[in-house]
Formats: structure tokens, C-alpha cells, sequence
């Protein structure tokens, strides 16, 4: 199986996934989806799809690379099903990372605000993905072929888990049994994600299992209504607005930096960081 074969057989799925929400939630007259939100969304999807496709074989041409260097032999220590097992959980700790990085670093979250932005909740929202977010995996995901970890299976993992993801952005399934919300990342447990509420920033980053976040102390359980969005929104859709938003606040912020610290914390600073003399102006911030 390849990863072309996996979205083969997901991408239909998907698509009627979004057609019977979309049917189920119009006729309850819940508004659920925006028409200026699925546009701006596409146009998101649509970016990142262009700069994964120009950028896809050189990623694979380097994980292929750096899998020369690997630390342990997997493959032949470990019986195939159970490193496709491995993989999974291997894949979802990386994620793990990159994704609380994503959240608390700014350059990252500058590439990853956008998938926030929206203040609704669908499985439209899954492929609000960001421009540069194929780029911004890589110096996370080189630590699987270092590791042993084989780049053909690891692709195919990687696809199923994202096809996965979608799962989550959905308000119409509610909480599942306990142990379903404990192990995995369930549509509550991401509808929290989502949340701009103040308890529930920073929590649920696991794509596939929340047992990283039961683990690191970054698991909240949905209660409270969530508030979709950002803490303080952008009034847009436009694509190229959202994909250069923050990073328009960074470059205005170095511009602006008068010592090294400042310059530091324009770019390596939690999202919510601003310069002492800047306290009114508005970031685009999910904490």
C-alpha cells in the first residue's frame, strides 16, 4: 500500500463525511458551516497542497537520506506488524511535540494560527491547513528515520493518521465512553482543542492518542460550551491575509526590537508576547 492508495480509498470517505454533516446540520438549522469560511478554508488547503507538491520529494529525498544514518536497524529487529504498530504511536509523540511547539513558539504558531482562526466547527476545518505547515514538520519528523524508522512505511502511517485528524473537527458526534475519550483523540477531546475558553488553551495536542496528554499534564476534558476561534480573531477569510497575519507582526516586531532579548522573544517568544511599549496592539493569539 502507498500513501496514493490511502488517499484513494479516505478521500471519498471524507468527502461524504462533510456531505451528510452538511445535510444533518442544515436540516436541524444548526449553523455549523459558513460559506465565507469553507472558501477561506479552501484557500488555505489549496496553498498547502502547492507548496507540499514542490516540496514533497525533496522532504522524502531527505528522510530516504537521513535513514542511512538511523541508530537502530527496525526493520530487521522488528517484526513488520509490529512496527507498523510502533510507528502509529511513534508518529503521534512527534506530533505531539511539533504541535505543542506549534502552539508556544511564535514563528510556528504563525504558520499554524490559520487552522484556528475559524470560529466554527466542521470536518471542512480539518484542511484549514497552513501554507508553510510541510516545511515546518521537517526538523520534528527527521528524528523518525534517524531513529530506524523506514520513510516508506512512515508515509503511509503519516497519511491514515492525518486522514484520522479529520475525525475530531466535528460538534455533532458527542462524548464517546470513557475509555474512547481517555485513549484517543475523540471529537471532544479536539472540539477542546479548539477552544479559546481560558481552561481549555494549550491542551488535548495529541493527533491520534491523548495519552501524551495525560501523560505531560496537557489533558482537559470538555465541560463549558466551547468558544471556537482565537482569543482575539481576524475578521477575514482572505488566504493570504491568514498565512502572513503573525508573521507581519514579526518582522514589524524586529524592526521595532531595541535589544536582543526582543528580537529573540519576536520570534522564539510564546505567541501572546509583546514588547513592553506595544500593550495595545492586537495579536492573533489562541492563548
Amino acid at each position: 500500500m502507498t500513501s496514493a492508495d490511502v488517499y484513494a480509498i479516505g478521500a471519498p470517505i471524507v468527502v461524504l463525511m462533510i456531505a451528510a454533516e452538511v445535510a444533518f446540520t442544515s436540516a436541524r438549522g444548526l449553523a455549523h458551516y459558513d460559506r465565507s469560511d469553507v472558501l477561506g478554508t479552501l484557500g488555505l488547503l489549496g496553498g498547502n497542497i502547492l507548496i507540499n507538491g514542490i516540496t514533497q520529494s525533496t522532504i522524502i529525498g531527505l528522510y530516504f537520506y537521513l535513514y542511512q544514518f538511523r541508530l537502530f536497524d527496525i526493520a530487521l529487529e522488528v517484526p513488520l506488524w509490529m512496527q507498523w504498530i510502533v510507528i502509529f504511536f511513534a508518529i503521534d509523540l512527534t506530533f505531539y511535540w511539533y504541535h505543542r511547539a506549534s502552539h508556544r513558539v511564535r514563528f510556528l504558531w504563525a504558520v499554524h494560527m490559520n487552522h484556528h482562526c475559524s470560529q466554527h466547527m466542521n470536518f471542512s476545518v480539518a484542511f484549514r491547513q497552513a501554507w508553510f505547515g510541510p516545511l515546518s514538520k521537517v526538523p520534528f519528523f527527521i528524528a523518525l528515520p534517524l531513529l530506524g524508522f523506514d520513510p516508506s512505511i512512515t508515509a503511509v502511517a503519516g497519511v491514515i493518521a492525518t486522514l484520522w485528524g479529520v475525525v475530531g473537527h466535528t460538534q455533532v458526534i458527542g462524548r464517546l465512553p470513557r475509555p474512547f475519550e481517555f485513549l484517543f483523540n475523540t471529537p471532544s477531546a479536539h472540539r477542546v482543542h479548539h477552544g479559546s475558553n481560558p481552561e481549555y488553551i494549550d491542551k488535548n495536542y495529541g493527533n491520534i492518542f491523548m495519552l501524551w496528554d495525560h501523560l505531560f499534564g496537557t489533558y482537559a476534558k470538555e465541560e463549558s460550551p466551547v468558544r471556537y476561534g482565537l482569543i482575539k480573531n481576524i475578521d477575514s477569510n482572505n488566504p493570504i491575509k491568514l498565512t502572513f497575519y503573525v508573521w507581519q507582526q514579526i518582522a514589524r516586531d524586529l524592526l521595532q526590537s531595541r535589544s536582543g532579548h526582543e528580537r529573540w522573544m519576536s520570534v522564539f517568544g510564546p505567541p501572546e508576547w509583546q514588547r513592553s511599549d506595544d500593550a495595545g496592539h492586537t495579536v492573533a493569539q489562541h492563548h
